[in-house]
């Protein structure tokens, strides 16, 4: 019987200026620190054909199914190009994204057809070794934060893309699409009040790894 430390699948969620970018440096400082091996990645993207797909997707206008079936492409090429190969190794994966913003940013935000998006979902995440069972993180840190205050902090900041550039109720409406997910998966979510100095969002996230048996 093998004693390697299990794989970890974590990952960040939430809307554009929540701060999740922010803390995943500290994410992956604090599981070195621990002896373990770190993959960090993020969505769209992690390979080169899926950066190709994220700028088409951030940039090019579309429809919202092209956006969700180019989205999951560049998903289905992440998977088994980065996310299963570093599980497979025992590593800890912490991606930036990964289906919840599709179900928050495509199926809340454009208000596309959720049902699609699922048989999506089943068809990239699925495992052909393990019918129905699909790969879903260990963990995901939901940044909750209001979408005026998340406009705030993006002021300014950069060129927006064409999400960023969306108005505060295309972001309610995406806002709610994570609670919806938090909601269908509590185990999985640790909902993080991400409306709070940079310190005490830290803490939560510990607090959140301590509860569910991460660290």
């Amino acid at each position: 019987m093998s004693d390697r430390t299990p794989a970890l699948f974590i990952t960040l969620e939430g809307i554009d200026g929540a701060g999740k970018s922010s803390h995943i440096d500290a994410l992956e400082a604090l599981f070195r620190g621990l002896g373990r091996q770190v993959t960090r990645t993020r969505e769209p993207g992690g390979t080169p054909l899926a950066e190709t797909l994220r700028t088409l997707v951030l940039d090019r206008p579309m429809d919202a199914l092209t956006e969700s079936l180019l989205v999951f492409a560049a998903r289905r090429d992440h998977i088994t190009q980065v996310i299963q190969p570093a599980l497979a190794r025992g590593d800890v994966v912490l991606c930036d994204r990964f289906t919840d913003a599709t179900f928050a940013y495509q199926g809340g935000g454009r208000g596309f057809d959720l049902g699609v998006l699922s048989t999506l979902e089943a068809w990239v995440q699925g495992g052909a070794a393990h019918p129905g069972v699909l790969l879903q993180p260990d963990l995901t840190i939901w940044f909750d934060l209001a979408p005026e205050a998340a406009a705030g902090r993006l002021a300014g900041a950069r060129v927006p893309d064409r999400f960023e550039s969306q108005p505060v109720e295309f972001f309610r409406q995406v806002a709610a699409g994570y609670a919806a997910r938090a909601t269908r998966e509590p185990g999985r979510f640790a909902r993080i009040d991400a409306d709070r100095p940079r310190e005490a969002v830290w803490q939560q996230i510990e607090a959140a790894l301590r509860s569910k048996g991460v660290i």
